[in-house]
């Protein structure tokens, strides 16, 4: 009878304990690229929790982009939901489960120059062409859109989200030159760069990627953490619930994913910082991320930066017409010098470019000079910083429209910008003029400053696609800035 009753006792406790496990489950999960790296973490899962998660993986724009127009998953894995927000979607419910801010990673042996560095500083150096690195499609993938995020929100200076009329082309153009390579998301941009790290300078990617790269054996050179001082895009990666008769096994997983002893996994095993602050840190994820910028409210801003990273980041050609007659003599000359000077030589979002060609047109009652300038290193930034120091005025009169004409005959597929203070009393006519050129062949941008005529100004900009800004009661340099660049 004992035996019996022993045997009874043991099966009731066997039957109790299988009736207290959950039923396996599986579920589909739309995730970001990035998450393959998940693979043991879920594995601990599937043995705690009885739930597996068989992970459909894309770029995070592009699975936002699924997720509104509908999918059949049971659940998203997303590096952030803000761009489902932007669509304009009903939110799922979703929860934080790990955090990675959008880093550069340099070579130790280019890193000295970017510690504590800006996105300006950077986007300096790589228009210089002392910065070559690999990024994510933005158009696929949120490692790529966050970059554009954080080199437009720095460049705007506003503190803000970005509007869609901060979105511009030519601040991101210098920073876009340094593109050695795009990849079609996070996780495809680190095994680029490790097939092209012999040519490259740097990848733009998550932090966790960094540390994993540093810690995979696949690198000749250790990569260094940069966190730009003026802020990053944090992601959260948000587990999102998609059909909500799967919300018991969808407890479960949440329940167990913010445990600390989870949280202390992923972190060990994916290089990712835990949400729970409580979980200490590895001595990796110790340094400070910073200033978390603010992300985009409207769609629209994040056409207007897929617009701009379409055409930016190719080689430029720049055609400026100067007018060096007489009456530019004095503050008018010193201030045009001025900007060709910080254009060359300051650092930051509106210098010129490596690969760029600046041709400069100089002209009084006819053209005076011709000269091109191809940026290839810091010589050819001093030569054109100090192209206009000693050229000389001339007082034969101001002839902008055989000027204008002669720039057409060499600008190829760039735009021109011209920069008189005078009227025209030689040569051409405006009547003449776009007689001459009734389908003109490049957008042409004016700065009218002095007794320049704004109405002929207007009137021959906008028939090429370009405007008039307006130097009079501003900044030479300023005016120079806004209108020079990628249109």
């Amino acid at each position: 009878m004992r035996a019996l009753a022993a045997v009874l006792v043991t099966a009731a406790v066997l039957t109790g304990c299988t009736s207290a496990r959950p039923d396996p489950v599986t579920l589909t999960v739309l995730a970001s690229s990035e998450l393959a790296d998940l693979g043991p973490v879920l594995a601990d899962l599937r043995r705690d929790t009885g739930v597996e998660l068989r992970l459909d993986q894309r770029g995070t724009v592009r699975a936002s982009e699924e997720l509104a127009a509908g999918v059949d998953h049971d659940l998203a894995w997303l590096a952030t939901n803000r761009y489902l927000r932007l669509k304009g979607a009903d939110l799922p419910l979703s929860t934080s489960t790990m955090l990675s801010p959008l880093v550069l990673g340099v070579k130790t042996s280019r890193a000295a120059a970017l510690r504590g560095a800006s996105w300006a500083d950077v986007a300096g150096r790589a228009a210089a062409g002392e910065l070559r690195f690999g990024m994510a499609d933005p158009r696929v993938s949120g490692s790529g859109m966050a970059a554009l995020i954080g080199v437009a929100t720095a460049a705007a200076g506003t503190g803000a989200a970005l509007r869609p009329e901060d979105v511009r082309c030519d601040k991101l153009q210098g920073f876009l030159t340094g593109r050695a390579f795009d990849a079609t998301g996070a996780a495809e941009v680190v095994d680029e760069y490790v097939r092209r790290q012999d040519e490259v300078d740097a990848v733009v990617t998550y932090e966790s990627a960094v540390l994993s790269l540093n810690a995979s054996g696949q690198l000749r050179e250790p990569l260094e953490v940069v966190y730009p001082r003026d802020g990053i895009v944090l992601s959260d990666y948000p587990l999102m619930l998609l059909k909500p008769d799967k919300r018991a096994a969808y407890d479960r997983v949440v329940e167990w994913l913010r445990t600390p002893a989870a949280q202390r996994s992923i972190m060990e095993r994916t290089a990712r910082r835990p949400v729970d602050p409580q979980v200490e840190r590895t001595e990796a994820l110790r340094e400070p991320i910073g200033t978390a910028l603010y992300f985009p409210g409207t769609q629209q801003v994040v056409d207007a930066l897929l617009a701009a990273y379409d055409r930016a980041g190719r080689p430029a050609r720049v055609v400026f017409v100067l007018d060096h007659s007489t009456s530019m003599a004095g503050p008018r000359l010193a201030g045009l010098r001025e900007a060709f000077a910080t254009l060359s030589r300051a650092g930051g979002f509106d210098r010129f470019r490596a690969g760029e060609a600046v041709v400069l047109v100089r002209f009084a009652g006819t053209v005076l000079e011709e000269r091109t300038v191809v940026i290839r290193g810091a010589a050819d930034l001093e030569a054109l910083a100090g192209a206009l120091e000693t050229a000389e005025l001339s007082d034969d009169g101001t002839a902008i429209w055989s000027a204008l004409d002669h720039a057409y005959r060499v600008v190829g597929d760039g735009v021109v910008v011209l920069m008189t203070d005078g009227e025209n009393n030689a040569g051409l006519s405006a009547d003449g003029f776009l007689a001459a050129w009734p389908h003109p062949p490049a957008r042409t941008y004016a700065i009218r400053f002095g007794e320049a005529d704004p109405v002929e100004l207007d009137r021959v900009a906008r028939v090429t696609g370009g405007r008039v800004v307006d130097a009079t009661t501003g900044s030479l340099l300023e005016a120079v800035k806004e209108i020079r660049g990628c249109r």
